[in-house]
Protein backbone atom coordinates (compact mmCIF):
# COMPACT_ATOMS: atom_id res chain seq x y z
CA UNK A 1 0.00 0.00 0.00
CA UNK A 2 1.52 3.36 -0.90
CA UNK A 3 2.21 5.50 2.09
CA UNK A 4 0.12 8.88 2.50
CA UNK A 5 1.23 11.74 3.38
CA UNK A 6 0.15 12.68 7.13
CA UNK A 7 -0.86 16.06 5.98
CA UNK A 8 -2.97 14.72 3.19
CA UNK A 9 -4.40 12.25 5.93
CA UNK A 10 -5.36 15.65 8.18
CA UNK A 11 -7.17 17.21 5.44
CA UNK A 12 -9.43 14.60 4.89
CA UNK A 13 -10.13 13.82 9.06
CA UNK A 14 -10.92 17.62 8.96
CA UNK A 15 -13.73 17.59 6.10
CA UNK A 16 -15.09 14.24 7.06
CA UNK A 17 -15.42 15.82 11.34
CA UNK A 18 -16.88 18.63 9.65
CA UNK A 19 -19.06 17.13 7.13
CA UNK A 20 -20.52 14.77 10.59
CA UNK A 21 -20.96 17.87 13.03
CA UNK A 22 -22.92 19.98 11.10
CA UNK A 23 -26.68 19.63 9.13
CA UNK A 24 -26.07 21.28 6.17
CA UNK A 25 -23.34 20.35 3.95
CA UNK A 26 -22.86 22.34 0.47
CA UNK A 27 -20.83 21.82 -2.48
CA UNK A 28 -19.54 25.59 -4.04
CA UNK A 29 -17.54 26.53 -7.38
CA UNK A 30 -14.98 28.58 -6.48
CA UNK A 31 -13.32 29.10 -10.15
CA UNK A 32 -12.27 32.52 -11.41
CA UNK A 33 -13.20 34.07 -8.52
CA UNK A 34 -10.31 36.49 -7.74
CA UNK A 35 -9.07 36.61 -4.37
CA UNK A 36 -10.44 40.13 -3.35
CA UNK A 37 -13.95 39.26 -4.14
CA UNK A 38 -13.22 36.01 -2.23
CA UNK A 39 -12.03 37.12 1.12
CA UNK A 40 -15.47 39.57 0.79
CA UNK A 41 -17.38 36.45 0.28
CA UNK A 42 -15.80 34.90 3.40
CA UNK A 43 -17.07 38.35 5.17
CA UNK A 44 -20.65 38.04 4.43
CA UNK A 45 -21.09 34.72 5.29
CA UNK A 46 -19.07 35.46 8.88
CA UNK A 47 -19.75 32.83 11.42
CA UNK A 48 -22.60 31.45 9.60
CA UNK A 49 -20.83 29.06 7.72
CA UNK A 50 -17.77 27.65 7.25
CA UNK A 51 -16.10 27.30 3.84
CA UNK A 52 -13.04 25.54 3.02
CA UNK A 53 -11.76 24.77 -0.14
CA UNK A 54 -9.41 21.28 -0.87
CA UNK A 55 -8.87 18.75 -3.72
CA UNK A 56 -11.67 17.18 -5.40
CA UNK A 57 -10.42 13.52 -4.25
CA UNK A 58 -9.81 14.60 -0.41
CA UNK A 59 -13.54 16.02 -0.66
CA UNK A 60 -14.78 12.30 -1.71
CA UNK A 61 -12.98 10.39 0.66
CA UNK A 62 -14.41 12.54 3.22
CA UNK A 63 -17.88 12.32 1.80
CA UNK A 64 -17.78 8.50 1.36
CA UNK A 65 -16.20 8.07 4.75
CA UNK A 66 -18.62 10.27 6.61
CA UNK A 67 -21.44 8.76 9.18
CA UNK A 68 -23.80 10.31 7.03
CA UNK A 69 -25.82 9.95 3.68
CA UNK A 70 -23.76 12.57 1.83
CA UNK A 71 -22.07 10.42 -1.20
CA UNK A 72 -24.24 11.92 -3.52
CA UNK A 73 -22.81 14.84 -3.11
CA UNK A 74 -19.42 13.80 -4.53
CA UNK A 75 -21.32 14.15 -8.19
CA UNK A 76 -21.63 17.89 -8.06
CA UNK A 77 -17.65 18.74 -7.65
CA UNK A 78 -17.26 21.03 -10.00
CA UNK A 79 -14.13 23.70 -11.29
CA UNK A 80 -12.66 24.37 -7.91
CA UNK A 81 -14.79 22.86 -5.79
CA UNK A 82 -14.92 23.71 -2.27
CA UNK A 83 -17.36 23.12 0.95
CA UNK A 84 -19.46 24.89 2.55
CA UNK A 85 -20.81 23.51 6.41
CA UNK A 86 -23.55 25.50 8.07
CA UNK A 87 -27.35 24.86 10.27
CA UNK A 88 -28.72 27.55 8.00
CA UNK A 89 -32.02 26.12 5.80
CA UNK A 90 -30.24 25.34 2.18
CA UNK A 91 -32.58 27.98 0.79
CA UNK A 92 -31.48 30.71 2.46
CA UNK A 93 -28.28 29.81 2.45
CA UNK A 94 -28.38 29.41 -1.76
CA UNK A 95 -29.72 33.57 -1.53
CA UNK A 96 -26.93 34.89 0.67
CA UNK A 97 -24.56 33.39 -1.75
CA UNK A 98 -26.45 34.42 -5.13
CA UNK A 99 -26.86 38.31 -3.08
CA UNK A 100 -22.87 38.29 -2.26
CA UNK A 101 -22.12 37.73 -6.17
CA UNK A 102 -20.72 41.07 -7.80
CA UNK A 103 -20.66 41.91 -11.31
CA UNK A 104 -17.55 41.43 -13.22
CA UNK A 105 -16.20 42.54 -16.65
CA UNK A 106 -16.67 39.50 -19.72
CA UNK A 107 -13.17 37.92 -20.39
CA UNK A 108 -12.78 36.47 -24.01
CA UNK A 109 -14.36 33.32 -24.39
CA UNK A 110 -16.45 33.50 -21.46
CA UNK A 111 -20.05 32.03 -22.14
CA UNK A 112 -22.47 35.00 -21.68
CA UNK A 113 -25.23 34.07 -19.05
CA UNK A 114 -27.93 35.97 -20.99
CA UNK A 115 -27.76 38.43 -23.76
CA UNK A 116 -25.33 41.35 -23.67
CA UNK A 117 -26.92 44.00 -25.05
CA UNK A 118 -25.21 47.63 -25.55
CA UNK A 119 -27.91 50.02 -24.51
CA UNK A 120 -28.32 53.22 -27.20
CA UNK A 121 -26.94 56.49 -26.17
CA UNK A 122 -24.25 58.89 -25.46
CA UNK A 123 -21.09 56.65 -24.89
CA UNK A 124 -19.16 60.19 -23.73
CA UNK A 125 -15.98 59.25 -25.61
CA UNK A 126 -14.45 61.91 -28.46
CA UNK A 127 -14.40 61.08 -31.94
CA UNK A 128 -11.28 58.42 -32.39
CA UNK A 129 -10.66 54.57 -33.13
CA UNK A 130 -13.31 53.54 -30.60
CA UNK A 131 -16.09 54.26 -33.09
CA UNK A 132 -14.07 51.61 -35.91
CA UNK A 133 -13.74 49.57 -32.38
CA UNK A 134 -17.53 49.81 -31.64
CA UNK A 135 -18.94 49.35 -35.17
CA UNK A 136 -16.44 46.17 -36.16
CA UNK A 137 -17.85 44.83 -32.33
CA UNK A 138 -21.70 45.17 -34.09
CA UNK A 139 -22.58 48.23 -32.55
CA UNK A 140 -23.97 51.20 -34.35
CA UNK A 141 -22.46 53.84 -33.58
CA UNK A 142 -21.78 57.28 -35.47
CA UNK A 143 -20.59 61.00 -34.20
CA UNK A 144 -23.13 63.44 -33.32
CA UNK A 145 -22.34 66.83 -31.51
CA UNK A 146 -18.46 66.14 -30.47
CA UNK A 147 -18.80 62.84 -28.99
CA UNK A 148 -19.55 58.70 -30.24
CA UNK A 149 -23.50 58.13 -29.46
CA UNK A 150 -24.91 54.06 -30.15
CA UNK A 151 -27.89 55.09 -32.41
CA UNK A 152 -29.74 51.78 -30.90
CA UNK A 153 -29.81 49.10 -28.45
CA UNK A 154 -27.34 46.42 -29.96
CA UNK A 155 -27.01 42.76 -28.55
CA UNK A 156 -23.70 41.81 -29.07
CA UNK A 157 -23.57 38.45 -27.40
CA UNK A 158 -26.75 36.12 -27.31
CA UNK A 159 -27.26 33.97 -24.10
CA UNK A 160 -25.09 31.13 -24.16
CA UNK A 161 -22.60 32.09 -26.52
CA UNK A 162 -18.67 32.57 -25.70
CA UNK A 163 -18.13 36.30 -25.51
CA UNK A 164 -15.61 37.29 -28.56
CA UNK A 165 -12.10 39.29 -27.57
CA UNK A 166 -13.19 42.27 -29.40
CA UNK A 167 -16.44 42.15 -27.90
CA UNK A 168 -15.20 42.01 -24.33
CA UNK A 169 -12.32 44.82 -24.90
CA UNK A 170 -15.07 47.56 -25.87
CA UNK A 171 -17.51 46.03 -23.20
CA UNK A 172 -14.86 46.76 -20.85
CA UNK A 173 -14.32 50.23 -22.12
CA UNK A 174 -17.91 50.87 -21.58
CA UNK A 175 -18.03 49.73 -18.63
CA UNK A 176 -20.59 47.53 -19.35
CA UNK A 177 -20.12 44.48 -16.92
CA UNK A 178 -22.13 41.41 -17.67
CA UNK A 179 -20.56 38.81 -15.74
CA UNK A 180 -21.32 37.88 -12.52
CA UNK A 181 -18.36 36.88 -9.73
CA UNK A 182 -18.89 34.53 -6.97
CA UNK A 183 -19.84 31.35 -5.30
CA UNK A 184 -21.91 28.66 -7.44
CA UNK A 185 -23.69 26.26 -4.91
CA UNK A 186 -24.10 23.43 -6.83
CA UNK A 187 -25.80 21.18 -4.49
CA UNK A 188 -26.68 21.34 -0.80
CA UNK A 189 -27.85 18.18 1.32
CA UNK A 190 -30.14 17.99 4.18
CA UNK A 191 -30.56 14.83 6.24
CA UNK A 192 -30.73 12.75 3.54
CA UNK A 193 -31.72 14.91 0.49
CA UNK A 194 -29.71 16.32 -1.98
CA UNK A 195 -31.03 19.87 -3.61
CA UNK A 196 -29.50 21.17 -6.65
CA UNK A 197 -29.29 24.73 -7.92
CA UNK A 198 -32.33 24.71 -10.11
CA UNK A 199 -34.28 23.54 -6.55
CA UNK A 200 -32.79 25.87 -4.37
CA UNK A 201 -33.58 29.09 -7.23
CA UNK A 202 -36.78 30.20 -6.37
CA UNK A 203 -39.14 33.46 -7.44
CA UNK A 204 -39.55 35.12 -3.76
CA UNK A 205 -42.57 37.44 -5.00
CA UNK A 206 -43.99 34.61 -7.09
CA UNK A 207 -43.85 32.13 -3.83
CA UNK A 208 -45.17 34.83 -1.64
CA UNK A 209 -48.29 35.00 -3.60
CA UNK A 210 -48.81 31.59 -4.14
CA UNK A 211 -48.74 31.49 -0.70
CA UNK A 212 -51.27 33.92 -0.66
CA UNK A 213 -53.40 32.56 -2.68
CA UNK A 214 -53.50 29.64 -1.24
CA UNK A 215 -54.78 31.09 1.86
CA UNK A 216 -57.25 32.86 0.48
CA UNK A 217 -58.38 29.80 -1.70
CA UNK A 218 -58.37 27.45 2.19
CA UNK A 219 -60.34 30.32 3.88
CA UNK A 220 -63.21 30.42 1.27
CA UNK A 221 -62.95 26.61 1.07
CA UNK A 222 -63.78 26.58 5.05
CA UNK A 223 -66.21 29.49 4.82
CA UNK A 224 -68.16 27.94 2.30
CA UNK A 225 -67.66 24.65 3.99
CA UNK A 226 -68.64 25.74 7.36
CA UNK A 227 -65.81 23.95 9.10
CA UNK A 228 -64.89 26.46 11.79
CA UNK A 229 -61.15 27.05 12.47
CA UNK A 230 -59.54 30.14 13.63
CA UNK A 231 -59.04 31.41 10.64
CA UNK A 232 -62.55 31.36 9.46
CA UNK A 233 -65.06 31.66 12.85
CA UNK A 234 -65.11 35.32 12.93
CA UNK A 235 -66.23 35.17 8.68
CA UNK A 236 -68.21 32.45 9.61
CA UNK A 237 -70.01 34.41 12.48
CA UNK A 238 -70.34 37.56 10.08
CA UNK A 239 -71.92 35.72 7.64
CA UNK A 240 -74.60 34.10 9.83
CA UNK A 241 -75.18 37.41 10.91
CA UNK A 242 -75.87 38.80 7.70
CA UNK A 243 -78.16 35.85 7.11
CA UNK A 244 -79.99 36.22 10.12
CA UNK A 245 -80.60 39.95 9.46
CA UNK A 246 -81.90 39.33 5.50
CA UNK A 247 -83.98 36.32 6.97
CA UNK A 248 -85.61 38.39 9.55
CA UNK A 249 -85.76 41.47 7.17
CA UNK A 250 -87.87 39.11 4.38
CA UNK A 251 -89.76 37.47 6.88
CA UNK A 252 -90.82 40.53 8.93
CA UNK A 253 -89.69 39.47 11.78
CA UNK A 254 -89.76 42.24 14.28
CA UNK A 255 -86.83 42.95 16.73
CA UNK A 256 -84.85 46.15 17.95
CA UNK A 257 -82.16 45.42 14.95
CA UNK A 258 -85.10 44.95 12.13
CA UNK A 259 -87.56 47.24 13.14
CA UNK A 260 -86.32 50.32 11.58
CA UNK A 261 -85.31 48.37 7.95
CA UNK A 262 -88.77 46.53 7.84
CA UNK A 263 -90.41 49.82 8.22
CA UNK A 264 -88.61 51.26 5.42
CA UNK A 265 -89.12 48.61 3.24
CA UNK A 266 -92.73 48.71 4.12
CA UNK A 267 -92.58 52.10 3.30
CA UNK A 268 -91.12 52.00 -0.20
CA UNK A 269 -93.70 49.79 -1.05
CA UNK A 270 -95.99 51.49 -0.35
CA UNK A 271 -95.15 54.04 -2.59
CA UNK A 272 -94.37 51.34 -5.16
CA UNK A 273 -97.67 50.10 -5.26
CA UNK A 274 -99.73 53.95 -4.93
CA UNK A 275 -97.35 55.25 -8.04
CA UNK A 276 -99.33 52.10 -10.13
CA UNK A 277 -102.78 54.07 -8.81
CA UNK A 278 -104.33 56.84 -11.01
CA UNK A 279 -104.43 60.25 -9.01
CA UNK A 280 -107.84 60.31 -8.23
CA UNK A 281 -107.34 57.66 -6.24
CA UNK A 282 -104.80 59.42 -3.63
CA UNK A 283 -104.89 61.63 -1.55
CA UNK A 284 -102.73 65.15 -1.09
CA UNK A 285 -100.60 63.91 1.22
CA UNK A 286 -100.10 60.96 -0.38
CA UNK A 287 -99.48 62.59 -3.76
CA UNK A 288 -97.26 64.78 -2.63
CA UNK A 289 -94.69 62.12 -1.11
CA UNK A 290 -95.04 60.48 -4.37
CA UNK A 291 -93.64 63.66 -6.61
CA UNK A 292 -91.29 64.48 -3.85
CA UNK A 293 -89.45 60.60 -4.66
CA UNK A 294 -88.96 60.86 -8.03
CA UNK A 295 -87.73 57.19 -8.19
CA UNK A 296 -90.80 55.81 -6.29
CA UNK A 297 -91.96 53.87 -8.66
CA UNK A 298 -89.39 51.18 -8.07
CA UNK A 299 -89.13 50.01 -4.31
CA UNK A 300 -84.83 50.71 -3.31
CA UNK A 301 -82.39 48.17 -3.01
CA UNK A 302 -83.00 46.48 1.16
CA UNK A 303 -79.50 44.93 1.09
CA UNK A 304 -80.93 41.82 1.27
CA UNK A 305 -80.16 38.66 -0.44
CA UNK A 306 -82.01 37.36 -3.24
CA UNK A 307 -84.93 34.91 -2.60
CA UNK A 308 -84.64 31.02 -3.85
CA UNK A 309 -86.66 30.11 -7.10
CA UNK A 310 -88.93 28.43 -4.46
CA UNK A 311 -89.81 30.53 -2.45
CA UNK A 312 -90.54 33.67 -5.27
CA UNK A 313 -94.18 32.60 -5.66
CA UNK A 314 -95.09 32.44 -2.10
CA UNK A 315 -93.14 35.88 -1.20
CA UNK A 316 -95.35 37.14 -3.93
CA UNK A 317 -98.50 36.29 -2.60
CA UNK A 318 -97.46 37.85 0.78
CA UNK A 319 -96.82 41.06 -0.52
CA UNK A 320 -99.51 40.88 -2.47
CA UNK A 321 -101.85 40.52 0.70
CA UNK A 322 -99.54 42.76 2.58
CA UNK A 323 -100.05 45.63 -0.09
CA UNK A 324 -103.96 45.52 0.72
CA UNK A 325 -103.17 46.75 4.45
CA UNK A 326 -100.81 49.37 3.27
CA UNK A 327 -103.13 52.05 3.34
CA UNK A 328 -104.68 51.43 6.90
CA UNK A 329 -100.79 51.19 8.17
CA UNK A 330 -99.41 54.44 6.74
CA UNK A 331 -103.39 56.63 6.60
Amino acid sequence: MPHVADWKKEKVAELEELTNNNEIIGIVNLADIPAPQLQTMRRTLGDKAILKMSRKNFIKIALSNSNKDVEGLADYLEGQPAMVFTEMNPFKLFKILEDSKTEAPAKAGAIAPADIVVPAGDTSFPPGPILGELQQAGIPAKIDKGSIVVQEDATVVKEGEPVPKNVADVLTKLEIYPMEVGMDLLAVCEGDTIYTADVLKIDEEETLQTIATAYQNAINLSVNAGIVNSESAPILIQKAATEAMNLAINANILTSETTDKILSKAYAQMLAVASLLSSDALDDELSEKLNSVPAATEAPADNTEEPEEEEVEEEEDEEESAAAGLGALFG
